[in-house]
């Protein structure tokens, strides 16, 4: 498989991803703030910490309100991340390998992108976010639909659910992040009425509400945090996610369990490790923010290998000697 259609199929799917969860950032923000008006500003700042967008959203925007915070994360052009410019991006990915992708994909995909742009135009969000982020998540289900019942699971397909369940896992991590850590107004609220309601609030906006109650019935904050960082079975969960993705990677590479042929397989085997073998408790005491930030180091680390090992050409014969004595280390 052509290293150039490996790396447009993986983005496709990490872009689309990556739209359906900044809408689920706006979601679970607005909830938490309970509709709020633009008055809570210091509610809205932590959505663009989590990004990583702070420094380009003060040099367009200054102090953040509700209002040029959806902007700039739903609409922005000038933002890379916003969802415009993800759902742009995969559009972009889709059309340079249409003879990978099935024609459903494809039409999905410019219809994703025709809804965005016509609601950029409308400035809906700005008025009603929730219905634009629930058109969102529709879109990106739709696609994933599409992409799982028409697409053959060859090279490509693994690919592209690697991708996306790299995405989902980093994007998943910081929305725990937000509500754990950054969100909370004091330490006194834990534990408090309003902490449920907050926790109610991200579960739902992580589609993960029904699912919890059945595995852990009442909302405990720790019990939360375990089931979307370490469940093993609900498909939004880190857990889940890394062992997914490492189950394609496998397959793309033709290692058995436990093996490694590149860098990358060697990093992914080393983080789903350490999820099967720490439980919450650990993870609070060394301090929810910090746990998550180290994984989200570790992440950005094994999509370089990734990129390194399967997308990246090498520029000589040196280069390209090198590159095949790591692959059989």
């Amino acid at each position: 498989m052509l290293s150039r259609v490996a790396e447009a199929v993986y983005w496709l799917a990490r872009y689309i991803e990556r739209a359906e969860n900044v809408a689920r950032f706006i979601d679970v923000n607005y909830n938490l703030t309970l509709g709020e008006g633009s008055t809570l500003g210091h509610q809205w700042a932590p959505l663009v910490y989590t990004t990583g967008d702070e420094s380009l959203f003060q040099e367009l925007y200054g102090e953040p309100t509700r209002e040029t915070v959806l902007q700039f994360l739903a609409y922005d052009k000038r933002n890379p991340n916003s969802i415009l410019s993800c759902v742009a991006n995969a559009r972009e990915n889709a059309r340079s390998v249409r003879e990978t992708i099935t024609v459903p994909m494809w039409q999905q995909i410019n219809t994703f992108y025709l809804m965005v742009t016509a609601a950029a135009r409308q400035g809906q969000p700005l008025t009603e976010p929730n219905e634009f982020c629930d058109a969102v998540k529709q879109a990106s289900h739709t696609i994933l639909g599409q992409t799982y019942a028409t697409m053959s699971h060859g090279e490509a397909w693994h690919f592209a659910r690697m991708g996306r369940l790299m995405e989902r896992a980093d994007k998943t991590s910081r929305i725990v992040d937000v509500q754990y850590y950054l969100l909370l107004p004091s330490a006194k609220d834990v534990g408090s009425s309003l902490d449920v309601v907050r926790w109610s609030a991200l579960l739902r906006s992580a589609s993960a509400l029904t699912m919890y109650r059945r595995v852990h019935g009442p909302i405990t904050p720790n019990n939360v945090a375990r089931f979307l960082v370490l469940d093993r079975d609900f498909p939004r969960a880190v857990h889940f996610c890394i062992v997914r993705a490492q189950d394609s990677l496998c397959h793309i590479t033709g290692s058995a369990q436990g093996t490694f042929k590149c860098r990358c397989e060697q990093l992914m085997g080393r983080q789903r490790m350490e999820l099967d073998y720490t439980s919450i408790e650990d993870i609070i005491r060394q301090g929810m923010h910090e746990y998550i930030d180290q994984f989200q180091l570790h992440l950005n680390e094994l999509g370089i290998a990734i990129h390194n090992d399967f997308f990246r050409l090498p520029t000589n014969t040196t280069e390209a000697s090198q590159s095949q004595t790591q692959s059989s280390s």
